[in-house]
């Protein structure tokens, strides 16, 4: 094959010719762009001839200087990858990732008038592939940062994670004294119904507007471009896979809303201004589970976390297991029974918390959560179960056995709500 993503060229088969831009191959198969902007994908073993009628033109252009406003505030913009810094090219139809901070402007001028931007990229990456040890790495460029003049940090981040990490860091800085806001989009920045221009944009208003110190998420609060909310760090989850207004907070209300129109910041909630410095604990325990409740469960389910140091459980309704021996078909489920028992006698921690995705787990009001007590499961109150799994391997990694069953009781960052929000449920 000759010829590169980007050219124009003809191809020829043995019943047709085609003539537009080549893309990138795919499994065995030519794909090509044509004029009427449509593809069309050839295999392999068809193609006789690939003829380049004109080569793809260098995109590549000089950097220009940024001037930096002496007047306007600095935040710093970290990149770990995902759809926020990403633009398609439409003459090869792959996704480029954009992190220099010329890039950013050009993408959001806007930007320009709010604060003076740097950036830097940590790792271009799916979030669906973070781990422990990238929250130290994220935690440590926050802290490198943090020492300069910055009013703020940006991390921009894939939206599948984004609100488990920002939880994991919620926890990781103990004290904060800037905002360090996660910033996503659902969309690529060069498509009409992009989200990624107004939550940034919006997250730079939101940092240089207020005196709100800590970890929070700005994202869509509705379908059109109104608004932006900011999110409580800890209690917010991802719960539609493609619409722009995808995060809610979960039994609270968001901390603030951003108006895009008139750039107009409202808190919602108090806002965080406390913290004097940067302090973090970074560790985090690697054998720690979340386990999903489903009708017929197996023993061997539980019985595979054996040798965990924690398990969350994602039990259904109030925080429950199957536990009760009702027929034949139930008689397993002393089996069940049997294998928790073990787990908390060779001291796993764990903590219950609900499928439902709205509400608490109370293991008091039914026996089968009483008996799951007495069997050594700690009730998460409304923890949501990714945060609650975060907390666990957060607590384990820095705190000794004992003090982890204290502390996975207490709110530490907002994750435990006192009492649910009626007007936060959906």
């Amino acid at each position: 094959m000759t010829g590169k993503p980007g050219d124009e060229v003809v191809i020829e088969t043995k019943d047709d010719s085609f003539k537009g831009i080549l893309m990138p191959e795919q499994n065995n198969t030519v794909v090509l762009k044509l004029k009427s902007g449509y593809n069309v994908s050839i295999n392999k073993d068809d193609v006789k001839k690939i003829e380049v009628t004109k080569e793809a033109e260098d995109t590549k252009t000089k950097k220009t200087l940024i001037q930096k406003n002496s007047k306007l505030p600095n935040i710093t913009i970290l990149h770990t990858g995902g759809t926020i810094a990403s633009k398609v090219d439409y003459r090869t139809g792959g996704v480029v990732s954009k992190f220099e901070p010329e890039d950013l402007l050009e993408m959001f001028p806007e930007l320009r008038d709010i604060a003076n931007f740097d950036s830097k990229l940590i790792s271009n990456m799916w979030s669906d592939d973070l781990r422990f040890c990238h929250f130290e790495k994220i935690a440590k460029a926050i802290e490198s940062e943090a020492k300069k003049d910055v009013k703020g940090i940006i991390i921009g981040m894939g939206t599948d994670n984004l609100a488990v990490a920002s939880a994991a860091l919620s926890f990781v800085f103990e004290e904060v004294n800037i905002p360090i806001i996660f910033v996503g989009a659902q969309r690529s920045s060069d498509r009409g119904s992009s989200d990624a221009a107004s939550n940034l944009i919006c997250a730079a208003e939101f940092i240089t507007k207020t005196k709100f110190k800590g970890v929070a998420l700005c994202m869509h609060e509705n379908t059109d471009d109104n608004s932006c909310v900011i999110l409580p760090a800890a209690k917010t989850k991802k719960l539609h896979s493609s619409r722009r207004d995808a995060f809610k907070p979960v039994n609270v209300t968001p901390i603030a809303r951003v108006d895009y129109d008139t750039r107009e910041v409202k808190f919602l909630q108090e806002g965080k201004c406390e913290g004097k410095s940067i302090k973090t604990k970074t560790e985090f325990e690697e054998k720690v589970g979340l386990l999903k409740i489903h009708v017929n469960m197996q023993p061997e389910e539980f019985a595979a976390y054996k040798n965990y140091k924690g398990l969350v459980i994602e039990g259904t309704g109030l925080g429950h297991t199957p536990l009760d021996v009702l027929d034949d078909c139930t008689k397993v489920h002393d089996k069940i029974k049997d294998e928790i028992k073990k787990l908390t006698d060779n001291g796993c921690i764990i903590v219950m918390t609900t499928t439902c995705t709205f509400g608490r787990v109370d293991m008091d009001v039914y026996s089968k959560g009483r008996d799951l007590q007495e069997l050594g499961v700690i009730p998460g109150e409304d923890m949501l179960p990714e945060t609650a799994f975060i907390k666990l391997a957060w607590l384990l990694g820095n705190y000794k056995p004992e003090e982890v069953k204290e502390l996975i009781t207490k709110n530490l960052r907002g994750e435990l709500a006192n009492c649910t929000d009626i007007n936060s449920y959906l």
